[in-house]
């Protein structure tokens, strides 16, 4: 029985324009990142039925074909930039043009196979707007109020009335994402099971919410992995390096923190485990990270079973 050839696609996102490469093959195309070119572009993959195609987070301006390409039906994987520029060092691509970096993306597809993920629905969408708006703000926030300390004196007040300003906009946003998950029932359920376990408040919840769909449908090392509290070894040789966690989706791994951080002080069954890794002797740090990974699978088993957490805690 003769087999199918596979086909791998690479396409390098930018504002306005797709370029588009196929692995193995030295013929690459471009076509604008609009309504018609998305269109056209779905077309031609739809023909060359492709076994995946990959693309990197560029500020949003991939949503659109992402959405389209789903849509039609078409296997994206929408994969971590840090990932792809790794593999590209390790395979000598150290030219970036935008043909060159969509023939990367193209081997990589090839070389690493990413998994399908389920493209989330409009509305996650919409919330994960909303919290990445208010991670925005909060970071303004903090950084206009640490520049009140050194500022001079006829600066004050503009800096004092930006942040008020700063100050009822993360106010609204935060009315707004409770509004948000109030108003979707399957959601209101969702938050309600999050949001009975000690230290997870409705920020949390709803990141978890909607930036994270997968929870709940991955093993417990899968979504560590996928959040970035998962420890990698950094061993050579005799040689025994630190354990250390990175990559992931930074965004939720910020508000994880935070819960770990009031779930070791409320939460007894993460601060039993916090107090036992200090008392063997780890460093707070690491013993926090280890914090955040056990509250995720909390959070994951829990989603996965839809109990509560007193259910889950006997």
């Amino acid at each position: 029985m003769h087999k199918a050839v596979e086909i791998f696609v690479g396409i390098d996102v930018s504002k306005a324009w797709l370029d588009v490469a196929v692995h193995e093959q030295e013929k690459t195309f471009r076509t604008s990142n609009d309504d018609p070119g998305i269109a056209d572009l779905a077309k031609c993959m739809k023909e060359l039925e492709p076994t995946l195609i990959v693309l990197e987070p560029t500020g949003g301006f991939e949503m659109l074909a992402v959405a389209e390409l789903t849509h039609a039906g078409l296997p994206v994987v929408v994969v971590n930039a840090k990932r792809v520029r790794d593999f590209a060092r390790a395979t000598g691509r150290l030219a970036k043009t935008d043909k060159l970096d969509a023939k990367v993306l193209a081997h990589f597809a090839a070389a690493i196979r990413p998994p399908l993920r389920s493209l989330r629905s409009k509305e996650e969408e919409q919330l994960s707007a909303l919290l990445t708006r208010r991670r925005q703000v909060l970071d303004m926030l903090t950084v206009e109020k640490n520049r009140l300390v050194t500022v001079r004196a006829k600066m004050r007040t503009d800096i004092e009335s930006h942040i008020q300003w700063l100050s009822n906009s993360l106010k609204e946003l935060n009315l707004e994402i409770g509004n948000f998950v109030e108003g979707s029932p399957v959601w209101k359920e969702k938050d309600a099971v999050l949001q009975s376990v000690p230290g997870v408040g409705p920020v949390t919840s709803a990141t978890m919410i909607g930036m994270l769909p997968e929870l709940g449908k991955l093993n417990r090392q899968q979504i560590a992995a996928l959040v970035g509290v998962a420890p990698v070894n950094k061993d050579s040789g005799r040689k025994q390096g630190k354990r250390r966690v990175y990559g992931g989706r930074a965004d939720v791994r910020s508000v994880l923190y935070m819960a770990a951080l009031a779930a070791k002080k409320f939460n007894p069954v993460i601060r039993k485990f916090y107090e036992r890794l200090i008392n063997q002797g780890k460093e707070k740090k690491v013993a926090l990270t280890a914090c955040m990974r056990k509250l995720l699978v909390i959070l994951n088993a829990m989603m996965r079973s839809n109990q509560p957490w007193r259910t889950q805690a006997a």
